[in-house]
């Protein structure tokens, strides 16, 4: 619990190190001891799995790779996954790295062979959750449409709440070119483009002119020291 509130939230390297450490913590903690720090422990990893630095969202999830913790983790299934299971299963779908898909993926899996009814509820309580969200999300927004209508019926309305004057940029959408102007627009590119090439027949050919590389000096050096084949072919065959 104490070591939690040292947790380096805005320094993603510090983290990943911190995750390190903590996994050599656990790896010798008594069982009873995990218990008394699983939920606030497990609410930060849910964090870390969440996070759009990919090394921190990894490290976190390699816990799922360690037997020792796996087995602590099943005794406590019942509180640890419906801690885990919103940020695993959100981040299944809207993570940015693929890498951290499987590793989602596979603590998932485990999951479900843990407890496959556990599993379950959770899943429907995950969407029972997001409907409620979005009935909230619906009633505020409907709410705030009665809030507006009620505005409008106040007789000081027009004199507090005149519409804002529109920007320059809709006021230019508004004026959509007609047929004329299409038309205009093409012959002005046609006679363009015509001049164009009248233009360039009167240009003078350009002659062709090698281009100047630098030279390298170790080419220089390679190329002076090299001895043709030619040299030792002779000498062998007047041998024979």
């Amino acid at each position: 619990m104490g070591l939690l509130k040292f947790w380096p939230k805005t320094h993603s390297p510090k983290e990943v190190m911190f995750l390190n450490e903590l996994e050599e913590i656990l790896d010798v903690i008594e069982p009873s001891e995990f218990v008394k720090v699983m939920e606030p422990l497990f609410r930060q990893l849910a964090k870390c799995v969440s996070s759009p630095h990919f090394q921190v969202a990894e490290r976190a999830l390699y816990y799922w790779n360690n037997e020792y913790i796996m087995s602590l983790i099943s005794d406590n299934a019942a509180k640890i996954l419906p801690i885990m299971f919103p940020a695993l299963y959100k981040n299944s779908k809207s993570h940015w790295n693929k890498t951290i898909h499987g590793l989602i993926y596979n603590a998932l899996k485990l999951f479900m062979e843990m407890n496959q009814k556990l599993f379950d509820d959770c899943t429907q309580q995950y969407k029972a959750e997001k409907q409620k969200g979005r009935f909230r999300l619906k009633e505020r927004e409907e709410m705030w449409h009665k809030i507006e209508e009620l505005a409008r019926q106040n007789p000081q309305y027009p004199m507090y709440c005149a519409p804002p004057p529109l920007p320059p940029v809709y006021c230019m959408e508004t004026e959509t070119p007609t047929a004329e102007d299409i038309q205009l627009l093409k012959k002005t590119m046609e006679t363009e483009a015509v001049q164009m090439l009248k233009d360039m027949k009167k240009e003078k050919v350009l002659l062709r002119r090698k281009s100047e590389l630098p030279q390298d000096v170790y080419t220089i050096k390679a190329l002076e020291a090299h001895k043709r084949a030619e040299e030792f072919l002779t000498s062998s065959q007047e041998a024979l």
